[in-house]
């Protein structure tokens, strides 16, 4: 330690080899770690309540050893812990931080051995305090953590902020504002030198300076959801003719603006936003933020249509802005739920005062690069809002924001449950675009008083699909809607439910909550990946590309009475499989944007139906079941659904043809229940038996059914709806990867490779 390094800063993932030690139980774990995932969800024990999924709390500690490495000076980054972590190292307090969704950066130079000895880092994390948020948050270092070396003399973090000033065809004007930090105790001057420009920069002991540079981007590629193209940018410091430190970010280039007038205009052509609220959870992976977890959640996204993600009510991961900048995808950056007023006894209304301009800060700086945030959110149906001191409230986050970024519109989502909004256009002043949460249908009255208010609809009903759309296609001055939500996710227990007679009544809110429930199925996209039929209509409505679909609503009375809740869709499904419903009505559902819908059973003509905006854009028939084959076909494209046989077989795919031998990488393989064509068994219900040998290892197996309380940790599981979802972790070696599953039907396997 302590050389002085002769080119840039190292930064090394420091996730594997860490010691979990919880209730007096030592394991080895490689981060990201999320212990409450690998208990059942029980409501007689889960100390985060219904909000949490009835998932457990409590504390926890990790304890890594390692070398000094060489650097004058070294610090750990941590992308997120769940939550109020402790850094000690070799036993001495090295830092702290509260929040669990924000990095943070620990300099732990001063308590490193000189030595050859082994250094020891213990992080113990406190989540005991209960509850303390509204849905699931998971438990431990979540997140990825980095072993970071430097010079005393280096680019501060995040230190290098590219914006896009002048934009035109022929050229964009990139401006690039860098900050050098100096660490030592003595005055030192430098040279950064971007490209081909250079500045000298001297900084002052214990100190940091930022200089700005600016240069010319000719016949610009323009970043957007259609092409996502990003440029790359390395930043030099130079000391004495040596590369000190080095940063490389890409950013995009792509201008935009919203009025009430135009709405939203992303590089001189309108855009209509079709946008998806998403936790942080992965779904069956709990919070454990695989880099390859977050860019197949960014993905589902982007095939189902969506063209903007609201990270719902949090700071999201690295790796999923660098998906949705490569893929994609806008994002508002929203930073906190609530604010003073508490909404759970330990929310972040305990540390709002101390803490809410470093976790902004720690959350805009890092982000700003991304050309896929459009907007950052400051917050959410704060309980607030009826005091006009939340003015001030939010005049002081809106300021933290721009403290750090002048160059994107701050919203916050707003909601009312009486009669009172008009009260909060004080509020809504503040507000660079108003966020609307199942109110948007105060937008004529509130566009007729205040006819410049930018808005658009932060939270919506799923049913409401069609009302939104229309809503955003008319008028302008609603620039998007954003709807509640795009993934099922776990905790806020029961949420978008349906239930039959004789199941406990109500809204997932009630009183004891909904304790047969761990999660919220209110998602377009369940958590094994499958697109509800509200998916395909959803993006057939915003989109061209969707053309045709059909789906059967399930009878009402085939399993009970269906009764509604109020995010939840009617329970309707891919399958003509309603065995004991001979001759009874059936309603078939064809969504398509075509002028006429024709329906076939077993090649019988059942009718004809027009097609339109009237309709919206959706045929329903009214069939008597009989089983056999149902054909819809419209604008010269044809849909089916087949009655399935018995269970025959289990079908395997993998989502992706190689893994990589690097530890992080995740396989998911697709479990489906087929018939002896090949047909998936739509009611199949099958215990299954997974093993996993070679080079990985099993993380997770499980169904959609957020009924199901087997841990998803386990290595058995029950298919829903014929299906179930297996994940696979690579090891470090390369190598070969052998699914196999075992149930009553024949043995399934399926071989992975890994290099």
């Amino acid at each position: 330690m302590m050389a002085l390094l002769s080119q840039a800063q190292t930064r090394q993932l420091f996730d594997n080899g860490w010691k979990f030690t919880r209730e007096g139980k030592t394991i080895s774990v490689d981060l990201p770690h999320d212990w409450a995932i690998s208990y059942a969800p029980d409501p007689a024990t889960g100390t985060t309540g219904t909000d949490g999924g009835w998932y457990p709390g409590g504390k926890g500690e990790y304890r890594k050893t390692f070398a000094t490495p060489d650097g004058e000076v070294v610090k750990l980054h941590f992308e997120g812990v769940y939550q109020k972590a402790l850094v000690m190292v070799n036993g001495q307090k090295a830092g702290q931080h509260a929040y669990g969704y924000t990095p943070f950066t620990v300099d732990i130079t001063p308590f490193l051995y000189k030595d050859k000895r082994l250094n020891e880092v213990l992080v113990t994390v406190d989540n005991s305090e209960q509850p303390n948020c509204r849905w699931y948050t998971g438990s431990g270092i979540y997140r990825h953590v980095w072993l970071e070396t430097s010079n005393a003399l280096h680019f501060a973090e995040n230190g290098v902020f590219v914006t896009t000033s002048e934009i035109t065809s022929d050229k964009a004007v990139v401006q690039v504002e860098t900050t050098v930090e100096n660490e030592s105790n003595s005055d030192r001057s430098a040279l950064v030198v971007i490209g081909a420009g250079q500045m000298m920069v001297s900084v002052p002991a214990r100190r940091s300076k930022s200089v700005s540079a600016s240069f010319v981007v000719n016949n610009p590629r323009l970043w957007s959801p259609e092409d996502p193209y990003r440029y790359e940018l390395k930043a030099e410091l130079k000391e004495n003719g040596k590369v000190i430190d080095q940063q490389t970010v890409t950013y995009g280039i792509r201008s935009f603006s919203f009025d009430a007038e135009r709405g939203f205009v992303l590089n001189g052509k309108p855009l209509l936003i079709n946008g998806a609220c998403v936790h942080h959870d992965d779904g069956v992976l709990g919070a454990m933020a695989f880099d390859a977890a977050e860019i197949r959640k960014v993905r589902q996204m982007k095939e189902a249509g969506f063209n903007l993600i609201r990270t719902s009510h949090n700071p999201t991961t690295r790796a999923f802005l660098d998906a949705c900048d490569s893929i994609g995808m806008l994002v508002i950056g929203e930073a906190f739920d609530g604010w003073r007023t508490a909404k759970k006894p330990y929310d972040y209304s305990t540390l709002i005062d101390s803490c809410y301009h470093e976790d902004i800060r720690a959350m805009v700086e890092r982000d700003r690069n991304h050309p896929s945030i459009i907007c950052w959110s400051i917050g959410n149906e704060v309980i607030e809002r009826k005091d006009i001191r939340v003015v001030t409230t939010a005049r002081l986050l809106k300021q933290a924001v721009m403290d750090y970024d002048k160059t994107r519109p701050v919203t916050e989502a707003l909601c009312s449950w009486d009669d009172d909004w008009e009260i909060y256009d004080p509020h809504f002043d503040v507000l660079d675009i108003g966020g609307y949460n199942y109110m948007i249908h105060k937008h004529a009255s509130d566009h007729q008083r205040n006819p410049k208010r930018v808005m658009w609809q932060t939270e919506s009903y799923p049913r409401d699909a069609f009302k939104n759309w229309e809503l955003v296609h008319d008028h302008p001055y609603v620039i998007g809607d954003i709807v509640w939500t795009g993934l099922d996710y776990l905790g806020e227990s029961g949420i978008g439910r349906n239930y039959y007679e004789g199941e406990r009544p109500g809204e997932h809110w009630i009183e004891g909550g909904q304790p047969d429930w761990h999660g919220a199925y209110c998602g377009d996209v369940d958590i094994t990946g499958w697109r509800k039929p509200i998916s395909h209509y959803r993006e057939m409505l915003w989109n061209d590309t969707q053309d045709l679909y059909m789906a059967v609503r399930e009878p009402d009375g085939y399993h009970g009475k269906i009764n509604m809740t109020a995010w939840s869709v009617w329970p309707t499904w891919e399958s003509w499989n309603w065995p004991s419903w001979e001759g009874k009505p059936v309603e078939v559902e064809v969504y398509t944007k075509a002028p006429e819908v024709t329906l076939f059973l077993n090649d019988k003509e059942i009718g004809r139906q027009k097609v339109d905006r009237g309709s919206g854009f959706k045929a329903v028939f009214r069939v008597p079941y009989e089983a056999g084959t149902l054909r819809a076909e419209a604008g010269g494209k044809s849909a089916t659904l087949g009655t399935a046989g018995e269970p025959a077989k289990l079908h395997l795919t993998v989502d992706k043809p190689m893994l990589k031998a690097d530890g992080q990488d995740l396989a998911y393989v697709t479990v489906e229940v087929v018939d002896n064509k090949g047909r998936i068994c739509p009611d199949a219900a099958i215990t299954c038996e997974a093993t996993v040998k070679g080079q990985g290892r099993l993380m997770a197996f499980a169904s959609a059914n957020l009924k199901d309380c087997e841990p998803y940790v386990s290595s058995r599981a029950t298919t829903w709806k014929g299906r179930a979802l297996l994940v696979v972790r690579s090891s470090n070696n390369k190598g070969k990867v052998r699914v196999s599953i075992d149930s009553s039907l024949p043995a399934a396997a399926i071989t992975i490779n890994s290099k």
